[in-house]
C-alpha cells in the first residue's frame, strides 16, 4: 500500500523504531490520522517526514506538560484529552464562509450604468410612472429587495416585472434565477409562457427535466487543502437539509473524497458518482442518508454533463411539490450555495458614476419557508451580507412581514429597499415600520395607507417616491 517505511523516529537522542510506533494492526489508521491533519494523500512520500514532526512536537509538549506540573499524573492526561476529543469532534461546524476555489474557470461580466426600473404610477388621473434607481449607491447601500403581500394582491407580478425589466434594462447582462418552491402547475404555464418568451428564461420542472448544474463544481479539485474545505461543505450542506447524524456525516465525507479520487485532474465527479461510492460502503443498510442520495441521484434533479454556465442564461427553477421534502430542500440550498460561492470568488464589481456594476439577480419565492429554521437562516443571512459586493441583488417574496423579523436576525434590515402590498396583519404599524426602515414619524400616514390599499397596490420605502403613499404597482401582465 506504502511505497515508504518509516525506519526510526528520534527524540533527545532515543531511538523509536516502527514495530515500537506503530502496531502493524493499526499502523494505517495512525498513517490516515496524519494524513487528515496535515491534508495530505496517503501516497505522498513526505509522509514519513510529517509523521516525524508530529512526534517530536507531541513529545515535546507532553514533557513540558509533565514537569510543569508535577502532581499532573497520566490517568490525569488521558482523562482530560479523551473528553476534549470527543467534545471537540461534537461540536466542530464546517464554517458558512465561501470555499477558494482557485481551479474556477467562470467569469460574469457586468453591467456598469445605471439600472432605471419602473415599479410603477401615481394613483391620479396621469398616473405619472415611478422610477427606482436600483444600482444607485448615492442612494442605497445595497440592491436587495423585500417584498410581501397576501395571496392574490398581484406581489408575483410584481416580481416577474422586475425581473423583466433587469433583463431589459442592462441589455441581457443581468442574468437571474427564479427559486419557485411550490412548482408551477400546466394551467400556470400559459400565464408565464410570455414572460419566459421575453426574458429568454428557460423553465425547469425539477426532476422532469435536470437542472443544468453539478453542485459539486464549487470545489476546488486542484488544492487539496481547498478541496478539503469544499468537500466538508458540501457535505455539511447534505447533513443539515437531510437531518442525518456524525457517523453519516463521515461516511459521506468518505464517499466524496473516494469520488474525487477516481476522477482525471480537472474532472468532477456527479452526485450519482458519490452515491455509488455511498453504496459501496453502506451495502445492504438503507437510512436518512441513502434516501437524500438516492432521491438526488435517481431522480436526476441535477444534470450529469452540464455544458457552461448556468449564471449566464435566465433559468425559473420550479421544485415540484411531489418531490420528497429532504431532496427538495437539499437541492435549493446546493444551488444556493453554488450561486453564492461562484459570485464569491470573483472580483468585486466597481461603482462607476454612482451605479454598481450588477450580474445576476437570484429570486426565492415563498422565502418565508427559507425563514422557518435557523440552519437555512444563517446562510441567508450571510448571502446577504456578503453577496451584493460582487454586483447581485436577492429579491425575497413572501406572504407576510412576521416571517422577515426573526429572533436571530432582522431580514428586511438587509434588504435596503421594500416593497409592501396588502397584508394580514396590515393594522401592526410598528412591525411594518421596521419593515420598511421607518421611524415613528411616518406611522400615521403608513397607518392611513394600509386602511385604503387594494389589490395591486403598494407603499414602499424607495427614495424616488413618497415614502408610505400609495401607488399602482407595474404587473408584466399589463407590459
Amino acid at each position: 500500500m506504502y511505497k515508504w517505511r518509516i525506519q526510526a523516529v528520534r527524540f533527545r537522542g532515543k531511538e523509536y523504531k516502527e514495530h515500537i510506533l506503530f502496531d502493524a494492526k493499526y499502523k494505517d489508521y495512525f498513517v490516515a490520522l496524519i494524513c487528515q491533519h496535515y491534508e495530505v494523500h496517503k501516497t505522498n512520500d513526505n509522509i514519513p517526514r510529517y509523521i516525524k514532526l508530529h512526534i517530536d512536537h507531541g513529545l515535546e509538549a507532553i514533557n513540558q506538560l509533565f514537569e510543569s506540573n508535577p502532581k499532573y499524573t497520566i490517568f490525569d492526561f488521558l482523562t482530560d484529552h479523551l473528553e476534549n476529543g470527543i467534545a471537540s469532534l461534537e461540536d466542530v461546524e464546517v464554517s458558512l464562509d465561501a470555499v477558494k476555489n482557485l481551479s474556477q474557470k467562470i467569469q460574469k461580466g457586468y453591467f456598469a450604468s445605471p439600472l432605471k426600473i419602473e415599479i410603477g404610477k401615481e394613483i391620479k388621473e396621469d398616473g405619472s410612472p415611478i422610477f427606482l434607481n436600483l444600482n444607485n449607491t448615492e442612494n442605497y447601500n445595497n440592491c436587495h429587495v423585500a417584498v410581501a403581500g397576501n395571496s392574490g394582491t398581484g406581489k408575483t407580478q410584481f416580481a416577474l416585472e422586475l425581473l423583466f425589466q433587469f433583463t431589459q434594462a442592462s441589455n441581457g447582462q443581468v442574468n437571474f434565477i427564479y427559486l419557485d418552491f411550490k412548482g408551477l402547475k400546466d394551467d400556470d404555464l400559459v400565464f408565464y409562457e410570455p414572460f419566459f418568451k421575453r426574458t429568454k428564461a428557460k423553465f425547469i420542472d425539477a426532476p422532469q427535466t435536470p437542472f443544468p448544474l453539478n453542485p459539486l463544481t464549487f470545489i476546488d479539485n486542484v488544492n487539496d487543502k481547498n478541496k478539503l474545505m469544499g468537500i466538508n461543505k458540501f457535505v455539511d450542506i447534505i447533513a443539515k437539509y437531510a437531518n442525518i447524524g456524525k457517523k453519516q456525516e463521515q461516511s459521506l465525507k468518505d464517499a466524496t473524497k473516494e469520488a474525487f479520487l477516481e476522477k482525471k485532474s480537472g474532472e468532477y465527479p456527479t452526485v450519482k458518482d458519490v452515491n455509488d461510492k455511498l453504496l459501496e460502503l453502506y451495502g445492504d443498510k438503507r437510512d436518512t442518508l441513502t434516501e437524500v442520495m438516492e432521491g438526488l441521484s435517481e431522480l436526476e434533479v441535477f444534470d450529469k454533463k452540464p455544458k457552461g454556465s448556468f449564471l449566464n442564461q435566465n433559468y425559473y427553477l420550479s421544485l415540484s411539490g411531489d418531490l420528497p421534502n429532504s431532496v427538495r430542500f437539499t437541492s435549493i440550498f446546493l444551488i444556493i450555495n453554488y450561486i453564492y460561492n461562484t459570485f464569491m470568488n470573483m472580483e468585486n464589481t466597481p461603482v462607476e458614476n454612482d451605479s454598481k456594476g450588477m450580474r445576476y439577480v437570484l429570486l426565492i419565492d415563498e422565502a418565508h419557508v427559507i425563514f422557518k429554521e435557523k440552519k437555512s437562516q444563517d446562510l441567508l443571512e450571510k448571502i446577504l451580507r456578503e453577496i451584493r459586493s460582487k454586483g447581485v441583488s436577492v429579491v425575497l417574496l413572501s406572504q407576510g412581514i412576521e416571517e422577515f423579523n426573526q429572533p436571530s436576525f432582522d431580514f428586511s434590515s438587509m434588504c435596503e429597499i421594500a416593497f409592501l402590498l396588502d397584508i394580514k396583519n396590515k393594522g401592526n404599524i410598528k412591525m411594518i415600520n421596521k419593515f420598511l426602515g421607518l421611524g415613528d414619524a411616518e406611522g400615521r400616514k403608513v397607518a392611513r395607507s394600509m386602511e385604503k390599499i387594494e389589490k395591486g397596490q403598494a407603499i414602499s420605502n424607495i427614495k424616488e417616491f413618497d415614502v408610505g403613499r400609495l401607488f399602482e404597482l407595474k404587473q408584466f401582465k399589463d407590459s
